[in-house]
């Protein structure tokens, strides 16, 4: 039977042949294959190590994240889901992305889920608060480059970029002050909790100190695995370029519009990069090259998986959805149970 989730994938899948094909078209295959063909590998495998480095970082944030809100789990293990995750994000065609993956496999590793969900879901946040002190930090140096017309577009959108980040997070602190009345309502309850350990993270110097450094350092290290990948495709860019330009096209990529992003990044890609004078078919390769080689970066987390669920400790991303909606209904109900009155 086709259900709504099918119809999101086949939407994702649709957009995502449909952005490439538009994109491949405007360029000379003959050329790009000649790039591809002449690519020096050496500099690709340092980029795909950067890649795997990435998920020690991933696993790093999300560790600096779940101490800040009282329940660490050591680095290592972490780390390990947090490459997981990935793989669900990057190589399958799942509706749920890495992330209910995620909060479920901490959940199951001994968190409470409350907190396997916030602290994911915070982990996210710091990601693009991240972002968001790189660019701000690099972009002085980098608007010289830029003719008048989009040295004002580019300082709009940082404006608007960090107005909107620093107007979300008020929101996110501030979701424990909605009525009382509302608290019979599930979701308002998890806001409440939410709200409480956003403020553990962000109002505690050291630990939003600690948070940022490794949000920071994501984007420094996937821009430079970008610059090597150009370097690799005789792309003519340098890491000041990639460091101002790729974190915006993360955060396009982030949207849910499409499968890992696919089409979507390689189009983000092509307008960012055509500001330094990439042309559309070295962008398209470069995104592309991108895309590949974090799908065989992942390789090594899809046999962990398959591992552990030999072991019955990993499941499929349906399964881990379905398990994820569950407790959050039995984690409700036990709530209202404990509810003072309850009979």
């Amino acid at each position: 039977m086709i259900t709504r989730k099918h119809l999101l994938i086949a939407l994702k899948i649709t957009v995502s042949i449909g952005l490439m094909s538009v994109l491949i078209s405007g360029i000379d295959l003959g050329a790009e294959k000649d790039r591809i063909l002449s690519a020096d590998i050496g500099i690709m495998l340092v980029a795909a190590a950067m890649l795997v480095i990435q998920m020690g970082i991933g696993g790093a944030r999300w560790w600096a994240v779940m101490r800040a809100i009282g329940h660490p789990l050591p680095w290592l293990q972490l780390a390990r889901l947090f490459w997981i995750g990935g793989f669900f994000s990057q190589a399958l065609p799942s509706s749920v992305g890495g992330d209910p993956i995620r909060m479920y496999m901490a959940y199951k590793e001994g968190l409470p889920l409350g907190k396997a969900i916030n602290g994911v879901m915070l982990e996210r946040v710091v990601t693009i608060v991240g972002l968001v002190v790189l660019v701000t930090a690099v972009q002085p140096s980098f608007l010289s480059k830029l003719d008048d017309h989009a040295q004002m577009l580019t300082i709009w959108g940082l404006l608007m970029l960090a107005g909107g980040t620093v107007a979300g997070l008020i929101v996110l602190m501030c979701l424990d002050r909605l009525p009382e009345a509302l608290t019979r309502f599930r979701i308002v309850r998890g806001m409440h909790a939410l709200a409480g350990d956003t403020r553990k993270l962000f109002l505690h110097p050291v630990h939003v100190l600690i948070s940022l450094f490794f949000g920071v350092l994501t984007h420094v290290n996937i821009s430079f695995c970008v610059y090597l990948l150009a370097q690799g495709l005789a792309v003519d860019v340098t890491w000041l370029d990639c460091l101002v330009l790729m974190p915006p096209v993360i955060l396009v990529t982030t949207l849910p519009i499409s499968i890992a992003g696919w089409g979507v990044r390689e189009g983000a890609m092509t307008v960012a990069f055509a500001l330094v004078g990439v042309s559309q078919g070295g962008a398209v390769v470069l995104s592309l090259s991108m895309g590949l080689l974090a799908i065989v970066t992942m390789i090594p987390a899809g046999i962990m998986w398959l591992l552990g669920r030999k072991k019955g400790e990993s499941i499929s991303a349906a399964e881990a959805e379905a398990a994820v909606e569950h407790e959050l209904e039995q984690a409700a109900e036990d709530q209202e149970e404990k509810a003072p009155g309850r009979v």
